[in-house]
Formats: C-alpha cells, sequence, structure tokens
C-alpha cells in the first residue's frame, strides 16, 4: 500500500521508521482481513486463537495484557467469540474472581483452518525476502518491541531505588 503517486511524501516520513511501521500494519491488517473474510473471522481473532491454544484456560485479564487490549474492550468480542462457539469461559478453580477462556473444539477446528491462509498472505507479504533477510526483520521489530516495552516501564523513582 503506497500513496496516490501524485502525492508527495514529506521527507521527514520518509525514513521515518514508527511511520513505515504504520503503513505496513495497516496495508497488511487490509489484505489479512481479505484473507480471513471467507471464514467470517475478524482478524484479530486470529491472534487470539493462538495465544487461547498455547495457554489454555488463561485469565481474561492476562489475555488482555497479551494482547494489548483493556480487559473492558475484550469482554465484547469474547462474549461475541462465546456466541460463535468457538471459545468458552470459565471460572478459575483457584480464584473464583477470575474467568478463564478456553478453545471449544469448534474453534481449535477454526484455528487449524486458519492457518494455511495465515502461512499464505505471511509467505505473500515477505515475497522477495531471503530466509535470512526475514530472520533480521523480526529480529529488529522484537528489539524495536523491546525498546517500546522498556520505555513504557516508568522508572523506578530515586528512593524506591534506594530500598
Amino acid at each position: 500500500m503506497k500513496p496516490p503517486s501524485d502525492i508527495v511524501e514529506p521527507e521527514i516520513l520518509r525514513d521515518l521508521v514508527s511511520y513505515r511501521i504504520r503503513l505496513v500494519q495497516i496495508a497488511a491488517f487490509k489484505q489479512f482481513e481479505a484473507v480471513l473474510a471467507g471464514f467470517g473471522t475478524a482478524p484479530r481473532y486470529f491472534g487470539m486463537l493462538a495465544i487461547i491454544e498455547a495457554n489454555p484456560g488463561i485469565p481474561q485479564s492476562r489475555l488482555a495484557e497479551a494482547i494489548f487490549l483493556e480487559r473492558a474492550s475484550l469482554v465484547p468480542i469474547l462474549d461475541a467469540m462465546e456466541r460463535e462457539g468457538i471459545v468458552r469461559r470459565e471460572g478459575s478453580p483457584d480464584d473464583r474472581r477470575l474467568r478463564c477462556v478456553s478453545l471449544t473444539d469448534d474453534g481449535k477446528a477454526l484455528l487449524e483452518a486458519l492457518k494455511p491462509h495465515v502461512a499464505r498472505h505471511e509467505a505473500r507479504m515477505v515475497a522477495g525476502l531471503s530466509a535470512r533477510e526475514r530472520g533480521a526483520l523480526i529480529r529488529l521489530l522484537r528489539r524495536v518491541e523491546d525498546n517500546l516495552a522498556a520505555a513504557a516501564t516508568p522508572p523506578r523513582k530515586e528512593k524506591e531505588a534506594r530500598r
């Protein structure tokens, strides 16, 4: 996805990493939506389904953290997924306040059906990159992620640091 050819890209944006990441994210998301449209599934479901599969019985609060959503924003999404029969929520045996999320058999089947489509989408997205370049891109993006996570962690106050 590129801006129309008659639009001048300001120099300040040309090499701005955050701008480039955002353009790629928008284009990738639009194409991902098209890939998943045949399944009647929202693109955000794939990541959630994969996380739930890898962490069966994950508390809703931890799932929200994992996908960077506020818990209040996650609840209606889980409500819809539960209505569709792809997840189930149950109380935690250890803490009655927690609601834990697991995939149903239909949810597992949906995730398995989506995986090859997601793999093809990913392959199209990185076509032209060698395996080495793709690996380097992933490593660099993870480093940027780590930098952002470190910057988001509030620094300890000097008084607290001395304790």
